[in-house]
């Protein structure tokens, strides 16, 4: 198994709420690229039509609802086969190797090697601090502020 990323856990843990957040809004696919920081960080999504002010106000306020809930942060480890069939992998082709699946309570679950917190009640709260949308593409800016 890979080692974990070093990220600030809980800027990584709201990427993963944010990430779930845009797929069940939007329908569109998990962030394709992200740079995860302890100040700031960004996420890029492709979006057929561009959000409106209030979609994105909106998207901010659940994953600020998700992190009040208090939801336990756990892990899983199942075999490449079976992560395959249930998620879209981003990692090598090795059939013998086995994946991590990372679980938000029971509002999301994906393969991650990162670093993340306990409990949502560790992120603080999230805001989306700018965001553009160029050819399909929207970025989003946000930061974590402790509590």
């Amino acid at each position: 198994m890979k080692q974990k990323k070093q990220y600030y856990a809980p800027m990584h843990t709201a990427e993963h709420i944010l990430n779930r957040t845009m797929v069940n809004f939007f329908n569109c696919e998990r962030s394709f690229n992200s740079h995860i920081e302890r100040k700031k960080s960004k996420c890029d999504y492709n979006l057929e039509k561009q959000p409106t002010e209030e979609e994105i106000k909106q998207v901010e306020k659940k994953v600020n609802e998700i992190i009040q809930q208090n939801l336990s942060i756990t892990e899983e480890f199942i075999s490449y086969d079976e992560a395959e069939k249930n998620y879209k992998l981003k990692v090598s082709k090795d059939k013998n190797q086995t994946i991590r699946i990372v679980r938000v309570g029971e509002y999301d679950a994906c393969p991650c090697i990162g670093e993340h917190v306990e409990n949502t009640a560790e992120i603080g709260e999230f805001k989306i601090i700018s965001y553009d949308y160029n050819n399909k593409i929207l970025r989003l800016r946000f930061k974590v502020y402790p509590k």
